[in-house]
């Protein structure tokens, strides 16, 4: 593991308050007159982390982060069953992402997405191209149905115990669907029991193949905050709410309209033994992406803390640091 740049606490938190009721909760770091970054973290759900932020230099970046809609300390919570996620799409996390650039009168920024992070990176970047230094991706991801299928269904493939063991979760009247549709009615189910033991099924399995280490019987440990029972709530309903509706994006949107960012910077970084976001992906938006640079980490899987990826991620980061 690299030397990440020091633990930083925020020089300011707020909230933005949007139209609709929701508030997203911020973080700013670094240097106020630095080169702006927006940081997109990933899940969904995940919520914002100190750890992305230690990938920059705090005297030379204006690093900001804000915890997507439904997690961290935005509200209302997705954990809240009242919560019915309406107003908690694609185009509305883009509209609030513009909303705090307006609210830090901010003309441009860089733009770093991890996993999940990736694919919202490439929407904006799609939507706002002038409003857009550069991106740097790691984990790519575009959300295409066949990246969501691989994910509950073909990854069986390298972990059939722990696929056995999320599919055998599901109750029988629910079988016949797809995991992910299976998973979103039981996210949602009336029995808080219910919604509850399927969200620490939902994660158990995710867990499973986030990083390229060696797991138990093809089941990891679960992190510690995937055992808070509020936290793992809220990132699964989030997750199986976006995956139900494919992300309310057209498939291969992303990479349809890939002609959109002839003229954006780019660096994908990629770990080639990534069984979340297989590295096709990173790869056929390399092919598109004139601008881009696609760095491919081999003995790294989807988790930025795997070989590697840190010093990739700082490598690409301190190119625009230097250029932007």
């Amino acid at each position: 593991m690299p030397d990440l740049f020091p633990v930083i606490a925020p020089y300011r938190t707020g909230f933005l308050d949007r139209p609709d009721g929701n508030r997203i909760f911020f973080a700013l770091s670094g240097n106020p007159e630095g080169k702006p970054a927006l940081l997109l973290h990933g899940g969904p759900g995940s919520g914002l982390s100190e750890s992305a932020r230690r990938h920059f230099d705090p005297a030379q970046w204006h690093i900001i982060q804000f915890d997507q809609r439904g997690c961290g300390r935005s509200t209302p919570s997705a954990a809240e069953f009242a919560n019915t996620l309406t107003d908690n799409t694609t185009d509305h996390l883009i509209g609030d992402m513009e909303a705090l650039r307006e609210l830090l009168g901010l003309d441009r920024w860089l733009v770093f997405g991890t996993s999940w992070g990736a694919t919202l990176a490439l929407v904006y970047a799609q939507a706002f191209p002038l409003r857009t230094l550069g991106i740097v991706l790691a984990g790519v991801t575009t959300t295409r149905w066949q990246e969501i299928d691989w994910l509950y269904n073909g990854m069986r493939l390298f972990l059939p115990e722990a696929h056995q063991r999320f599919i055998a979760a599901i109750p029988p009247h629910l079988q016949e669907r797809h995991p992910v549709a299976a998973y979103h009615a039981l996210l949602n189910d009336d029995d808080p029991d219910v919604r509850q033991k399927a969200a620490f099924d939902w994660h158990l399995w995710e867990s499973g193949s986030i990083s390229a280490e060696a797991q138990n019987d093809g089941v990891a440990e679960l992190p510690e905050r995937w055992r808070d029972p509020a936290f793992v709530l809220a990132r699964a309903r989030l997750c199986a709410h976006y995956f139900q509706h494919r992300a309310w994006l057209e498939d291969r949107q992303i990479l349809a309209n890939a002609t959109s960012l002839s003229d954006i910077t780019g660096v994908l970084i990629q770990g080639r033994l990534d069984l979340q976001g297989p590295p096709t992906t990173a790869y056929e938006l390399s092919q598109a992406l004139p601008a881009s640079e696609l760095v491919m980490i081999d003995e790294a899987g989807h988790s930025t803390g795997d070989r590697g990826m840190a010093e990739a991620i700082m490598a690409a980061i301190d190119c625009f640091a230097k250029t932007a």
